[in-house]
């Protein structure tokens, strides 16, 4: 598979029989970084899926099953390990430069062969909701946009979670007061009219992790530009879903991303007509 910025792949156990994984390496920038590629074994077109995990460094870190999971539903599924984790190059710093992966990640999946032109979504968990929405934010051919349990606001998350200001202080550089312009770089809520994806927002409402107010937030300033958002709030959830239900809000989102491509199509049609 001769795909720009891929320097490397190899064949990875998958615990899917449906489904196969390969360890990419790849360039970001200057940068060699790591990441997890899925597809279905059945041969086809397929749209793509871009998986922007949470946490950072082991905290969080991308998961075979879960890749599989969504390359089950019927995508090729690209999910970055962000620079300096497993092998690679340079270090994380929590939406900062580490934005590039992100960046070059869509453009592999949208060079990647079996992937249908133009229909490549993005997909972000808990950290990988900023990274997701800076990422459509960048490319305004994204097909869609999710976030789920997704940070929006990065000085809402230095306030709300004691436990990791020494790490963001660390990595950001100061606080956000000593450093305003670093998180306000990280934070996607004052770029959103560059957006041009549709928004689905999934999130518990008893989240201790990412607060609800993240979600109330990307809504309210997605709502005030006349962006299209769709809500799916969990009033009696935290960040992690039951096993059960969280495989249902997997198809369903699923389902969601292709309905948009579906309109996105029909949309092209009647423009060429």
């Amino acid at each position: 598979m001769a795909i720009q910025y891929m320097l490397e792949i190899q064949p990875f156990p998958s615990p899917n029989p449906f489904v196969r994984l390969f360890s990419v390496t790849y360039l970001s920038g200057e940068l060699k970084v790591k990441g997890l590629l899925a597809e279905p074994k059945e041969p086809g077109l397929y749209e793509g899926f871009l998986y922007l995990r949470g946490g950072i460094k082991n905290v969080g870190m991308v998961r075979p099953a879960r890749i599989a999971q969504f390359a089950a539903e019927g995508f090729i599924v690209f999910a970055p390990f962000y620079r300096g984790n497993r092998g690679g190059e340079g270090n994380e710093d929590f939406a900062g430069a580490d934005r590039e992966d992100a960046f070059t990640a869509f453009e592999l999946l949208k060079a990647h062969p079996s992937v249908k032109k133009d229909r490549v979504h993005i997909f972000g968990f808990s950290r990988g909701g900023v990274m997701a929405l800076l990422t459509g934010i960048h490319y305004e051919d994204a097909a869609s946009i999710v976030t789920w349990g997704g940070v929006t606001d990065m000085v809402l998350t230095y306030v709300e979670r004691k436990d990791l200001r020494r790490m963001m202080k660390r990595v950001i550089g100061g606080t956000p007061k000593t450093e305003p312009k670093e998180y306000e770089f990280r934070t996607p809520l004052y770029e959103l009219e560059k957006l041009k994806a549709p928004v689905l927002i999934i999130h518990g409402e008893l989240d201790g992790n990412v607060s609800i107010e993240h979600a109330k937030r990307l809504e309210k300033r997605l709502n005030s530009l006349g962006k299209y958002v769709d809500t799916w709030y969990f009033k009696n959830f935290t960040h992690y879903f039951p096993p059960a239900r969280n495989r249902e809000v997997v198809t369903d989102l699923c389902m969601w991303m292709k309905r948009q491509s579906c309109i996105m199509e029909a949309s092209e049609g009647r423009a060429n007509q």
